[in-house]
């Protein structure tokens, strides 16, 4: 009986502690929310590792869940809805209606967006910064898991995402707020008039 009752209040203690982690999680996504989807928009450096993308360089512009991505092999643009690809190699254009984890794989904030729904959120502290770790609720989320390195500042500087048995790595530095127009986040036909537009959706 004494067992029993011990365990009970072992497994109750274990799940306020949990609930408590879960709050804290989220009270520092919140915030990183805020200073990293500010009205007028934001720029960054980024680095991106992964199995499927190899290893990218480039910068990213954003505003609000629209984003505009530069490597030297492509540019990104993502108007919240509509993503067009430009691939320098073949000078062609696609367009496509991507998932959160292609968004995610060329925007690192798109997780400011997604960790509200459907994610159970617990976090630890690294190295003066925190990790807030998400884990999807449906094991068929596109990005079913996600670990976020944010610091004291609230800025994210690595974002972690899995797709299946494969992770994808991006480091984010150099965050600056920047007001960014709407338009640089469509693609304007006349900037590539020679470009081949494909239609993937």
């Amino acid at each position: 009986m004494k067992k029993t009752l011990l365990l009970n209040m072992l497994l109750l203690f274990c799940m306020g502690v949990f609930a408590q982690n879960s709050q804290q999680a989220m009270k520092v996504l919140n915030k990183t929310a805020a200073v990293v989807g500010r009205k007028g928009g934001a720029q960054a450096d980024f680095t991106v590792s992964g199995k499927k993308t190899g290893t990218q360089t480039g910068t990213i512009a954003i505003k609000g869940n629209m984003f505009q991505a530069r490597t030297k092999k492509a540019i990104i643009w993502y108007n919240g809805k509509t993503q067009w690809s430009y691939l320098k190699m073949t000078n062609e254009v696609n367009i496509s209606t991507p998932n959160e984890a292609k968004r995610m794989s060329m925007n690192p904030y798109t997780f400011i967006s997604m960790y509200k729904n459907g994610y159970n959120l617990s976090m630890t502290t690294k190295g003066g910064n925190y990790v807030v770790h998400m884990v999807a609720q449906n094991k068929k989320r596109s990005v079913p898991e996600a670990y976020i390195t944010i610091s004291k500042s609230y800025k994210p500087s690595v974002v972690r995402m899995r797709q299946g048995n494969d992770w994808t790595t991006i480091y984010v530095n150099n965050f600056v707020a920047k007001n960014q127009p709407n338009s640089k986040f469509s693609f304007n036909a006349k900037d590539f008039p020679k470009a081949d537009v494909i239609d993937l959706r």
